[in-house]
C-alpha cells in the first residue's frame, strides 16, 4: 500500500524517533509499504518519520542510481534502531533533495565514510562501514530519525533563498508526483 509522505512542517519530522522491538505491530507489512511508497515517489531512501511514524526505521536503495556495470556497489537495506559510531574523512558537498520537501534541492556537506550499527528486518545486529553515495544516503535518512532535515545543513544564504518555498510546502502549495500530506491542508 502506498502511504502519504508527510510534508515539511509536520512535527514528526522534527522529533527524535524512538527505538522499536521485533514485536512492533505489523512491522513486515510496514516495511513492504515503505518500499512501495519510496519507489512510487522515485526516492532512494525513506524514513519512518516521513510517513508519520516516530520510530527508528529507515530503508535505502542506491542500487537504482548506480551506473551500469556498478550496480553491485549499491546497497538495498532496511536499517532499524541505527546508531552512528563514527564519521570520518574530508567533507564533500553534493546536491540533496528530500521527498518531504519537494522541489527544494541544495548542496550539503557530509563526511564520506560512516560506521554504523543497526538491526535488519530480522533484528539481526550488523556493524558496517559505508562510503561515498551509500554513506550519504544513510546519513540523510539517519538525520530523519534524529529529527534533522537536510535544509538545516544548507548555507545561510541558501536557507534564506528557500524560505518562501518551505512556507509554501508547509501550506500544501506544492505539486508532487506522489501522495503527500501537508500540515496546512
Amino acid at each position: 500500500m502506498i502511504l502519504p509522505i508527510y510534508g515539511y512542517g509536520y512535527p514528526v519530522l522534527k522529533k527524535e524517533a524512538e527505538p522499536i522491538s521485533k514485536d512492533y505491530p505489523e512491522l513486515e507489512q510496514l516495511i513492504e509499504n515503505m518500499w512501495e511508497t519510496m519507489y512510487k515517489a522515485s526516492g532512494v531512501g525513506l524514513a519512518a518519520p516521513q510517513i508519520g511514524l516516530p520510530i527508528r526505521l529507515f530503508l535505502v536503495d542506491t542500487v537504482q542510481i548506480m551506473e551500469e556495470g556498478q550496480k553491485e556497489m549499491g546497497i538495498k537495506k532496511v536499517l532499524i534502531n541505527a546508531q552512528k559510531i563514527e564519521e570520518v574523512g574530508e567533507p564533500w558537498a553534493y546536491e540533496e533533495g528530500c521527498l518531504s520537501i519537494p522541489d527544494v534541492r541544495g548542496d550539503v556537506e557530509r563526511l564520506p565514510q560512516l560506521r554504523i550499527r543497526y538491526q535488519d528486518e530480522n533484528f539481526e545486529e550488523h556493524e558496517e562501514v559505508f562510503t561515498g553515495i551509500n554513506a550519504r544516503v544513510i546519513q540523510h535518512e539517519y538525520d530523519h530519525i534524529d529529527g534533522i532535515l537536510f535544509t538545516e545543513h544548507l548555507k545561510p544564504i541558501k536557507k534564506r533563498l528557500i524560505k518562501r518555498k518551505l512556507e509554501n510546502i508547509r501550506k500544501g502549495k506544492v505539486k508532487a508526483d506522489y501522495r503527500m500530506k501537508f500540515i496546512g491542508k
